[in-house]
């Protein structure tokens, strides 16, 4: 695609970006962009479910290659108040659209609502579509066609009570897509919430742009999530490293300046430093397999190590105590958790369903028993040999630490779309002799 002059490049030099974020991801979030962009005040505003950035199109690009925790990279081109269709019809029309892409470009419009008073979404989406198309034909005598499955372009509108925001998609597919995953379970846990955990456990800080010399360790890792985020992490490879981005199909791309940027974030990945010290394993020697797969492809294959085993037998991977960062099994998925469930079908069978997502029959009594037996061995495991530990596990049950019959010294609110989860941390000790006999005690 031909590229826009430096003159038309330089016209966007005070974009307004939204990048959207899970809930209670948008503090971490700030602080990555932060860290990415040194950008501040007015320029970095924390806002509910993304954060807002005022910057220019290279920062756009920038921040699309290394994020890790922002769902997409959104250019606003237009906000201003409606009341009906019409006038979301002519917010759209005053854009001038063919500075961003041609009329033989597919196109996607996606709208997203907040209290709008609005009857039908879908019509007004509808007319957010026939207004860009309008537009072009208006001025090139050829419009735009659809494609609602690979568009070339997306649009995003987005409806509050009043107001109402249009956005052009740098990003195309979600930035938690990072390109490596090929081998995976069937509910794997997102690249982008996998970020989140690291940066809440503190194992990351993404302001700083710098990671623990902790070590770091998923003793139910399934296809590798949580380890090669933190393994990239450590050897500071991008995150959007391996992928595709919509921005290249837009006007303003030069790929001789993208080709400088990501040479320049190659050039500054780091070698590991002696022996590994990210960790993972699995009950599932299948799913372990996975993760080796999906490390190799992810650039990470020599900085990480993986191993089959049950959590309720695997000793700690390092002498030194370090950090455990773990989505653990649930619900019905607990029969699954190796010698705590023989009836089970290994690792791949507790990640049969979406976190949160309701189980198909009610739990029978004897299931629930076999959970809290399993939550329960699982406590008294680390006691035995995690002592120094902090473990960190993510859960929409929030009667996990009964379970655990542990503590949590900090719970922190997340949510895995659309379901509300907490991420506790738990601070291990050892079991402690009781003076007054020869057994122990918790």
């Amino acid at each position: 695609m031909a590229t826009s002059s430096p003159a038309a490049v330089q016209m966007r030099a005070a974009l307004h970006l939204f990048l959207p974020c899970a809930g209670g991801v948008e503090g971490y979030l700030a602080d990555e962009v932060h860290g990415l962009t040194g950008l501040v005040g007015q320029d970095l505003l924390t806002d509910r479910g993304g954060v807002r950035v005022r910057a220019d199109w290279a920062t756009a690009l920038r921040l699309n290659l290394h994020s890790r925790l922002a769902q997409r990279v959104l250019i606003e081109l237009a906000d201003g108040a409606y009341r009906d269709e019409q006038d979301l019809y002519a917010l759209a029309s005053g854009v001038d659209w063919e500075q961003w892409f041609s009329a033989q470009q597919t196109l996607r419009v996606d709208l997203t609502a907040h209290g709008s008073p609005l009857k039908s979404l879908n019509f007004a989406t509808l007319r957010v579509k026939d207004a860009v198309v309008d537009h072009f034909r208006a001025r090139t005598g050829a419009r735009p066609s659809i494609d609602t499955q690979m568009p070339q372009v997306r649009i995003h509108t987005h409806l509050s009570a009043t107001h109402a925001s249009l956005y052009i998609d740098t990003s195309g597919e979600p930035l938690f897509k990072r390109g490596w995953r090929q081998d995976k379970g069937d509910a794997p846990l997102k690249e982008t919430l996998a970020a989140a955990m690291l940066a809440a456990s503190g194992w990351w800080q993404p302001a700083e742009r710098r990671v623990s010399k902790e070590p770091l360790y998923d003793p139910c890792c399934g296809s590798g999530t949580i380890v090669i985020e933190a393994a990239q992490l450590l050897l500071n490879l991008p995150a959007g490293g391996e992928r595709r981005f919509a921005f290249e199909r837009l006007r303003p791309f030069d790929a001789r300046a993208w080709a400088a940027m990501k040479a320049e974030a190659r050039a500054a990945a780091q070698p590991p430093e002696g022996a590994p010290r990210v960790f993972g394993s699995d009950v599932a020697h299948r799913m372990v397999d996975f993760a080796q797969r999906n490390a190799e492809r992810a650039g990470v294959a020599h900085a990480v190590q993986l191993r089959g085993g049950d959590a309720l037998q695997r000793l700690p991977p390092t002498p030194q105590p370090g950090t455990m960062l773990m989505n653990p099994p649930y619900g019905e998925r607990i029969a699954a958790a190796g010698v705590a469930g023989q009836k089970a079908r290994g690792r791949e069978a507790f990640q049969s369903a979406p976190l949160g997502r309701a189980p198909s029959h009610q739990p029978s009594a004897g299931e629930r028993d076999a959970g809290d037996a399993f939550f329960t061995r699982l406590a008294a495991h680390w006691k035995s040999h995690y002592a120094g530990w902090t473990a960190w596990l993510l859960t929409p049950d929030l009667k996990l630490p009964g379970r655990l019959r542990l503590k949590e010294s900090r719970r922190v609110p997340m949510w895995n779309g659309p379901i509300e989860c907490r991420l506790f941390r738990f601070d291990l000790t050892g079991r402690r002799e009781d003076p007054r006999s020869n057994q122990t005690s918790a």
